[in-house]
């Protein structure tokens, strides 16, 4: 009975202590929503933050997708710090702001400037899902107005890249004025005879859908990016139908030909690179 005792002492005494566990420190390991695989943020990050294992697509933000984009220094950021107002009161919404420029380390919701893809110099514009999940404000709709602006005057081609909710509700009709501003902007620039391409990432929706991210000379998006207006219930409840289970992706738009092309994000450089080669002076298809 003795030796009994001591067995279930020695037993218990080899199962680690709690106290003594090792925790992974929060933002080091990532699940892959599709795949339930988990690897490590780094691993991912490498990868373009395309999953590794079945190919999912990762949000990017701002900053990743220029770093992956442009070539080395040359990047020149355009209106860093312009930022949003109250214009309408709206309760708390400066205290949101800031808590998201904290977040986020950006002053909105969208990045602006000029670089070189290849060896070609651009326009882009970049928004950020983190920042007020990516809404169009009045700030968002003058950086990017002012962008496309730019291109035109320097006789560049203009790249943006949409990450959206749609309008920001806190500026109301103000951000609904974005539209009109962004598409005339946009037109000025074709009317100069301007390239503008636009990549559409997972989510474009609402007002940006519905302006400026549809209105490229080339439309393309980023593989399973969700793509559309108003939200999938409304339209079944509204239609009173049931959508097929792909509506309102990038495969789904492609097919019923709304879109140029659906990219991967590895490829998505080199492609870029090559239209904006033909588009220049004297440019052809190699």
């Amino acid at each position: 009975m003795l030796r009994d005792i001591f067995n279930k002492k020695r037993k218990y005494a080899s199962i680690p202590s709690q106290e003594g566990k090792q925790e992974v420190p929060e933002g080091v390991m990532q699940k892959c929503p599709r795949c339930n695989k988990i690897y490590y943020r780094k691993e991912l990050e490498r990868n373009l933050n395309v999953c590794p294992h079945c190919d999912h697509h990762h949000q990017q933000n701002a900053y990743e997708r220029i770093e992956s984009l442009f070539e080395k220094d040359s990047f020149e950021e355009w209106d860093k710090y312009m930022v949003s107002t109250n214009p309408l009161g709206f309760p708390e919404y400066e205290a949101k702001l800031e808590k998201d420029r904290k977040k986020t380390g950006l002053n909105e919701a969208v990045v602006t400037g000029k670089g070189k893809v290849g060896n070609y110099e651009t326009a882009v514009a970049v928004m950020d899902a983190r920042f007020r999940m990516g809404s169009m404000g009045s700030v968002v709709g003058e950086k990017i107005a002012n962008a496309i602006e730019q291109a035109r005057k320097e006789k560049i081609p203009f790249i943006i890249f949409t990450a959206s909710g749609g309008a920001r509700m806190q500026e109301g009709v103000l951000s609904l004025m974005q539209m009109t501003k962004t598409s005339v902007a946009i037109q000025r620039l074709h009317a100069d005879g301007g390239l503008m391409i636009s990549v559409m990432t997972h989510p474009t929706t609402g007002g940006v859908s519905a302006s400026f991210a549809s209105l490229g000379d080339f439309n393309f998006a980023e593989p399973g990016a969700l793509i559309g207006f108003a939200g999938r219930r409304i339209i079944e409840q509204t239609i009173r139908e049931k959508l097929p289970e792909d509506f309102q992706t990038a495969e789904f738009l492609l097919k019923h030909g709304q879109l140029d092309g659906v990219i991967h994000r590895h490829e998505l450089k080199s492609k870029l690179a090559t239209i904006l080669s033909i588009h220049q002076p004297g440019g052809e298809i190699s």
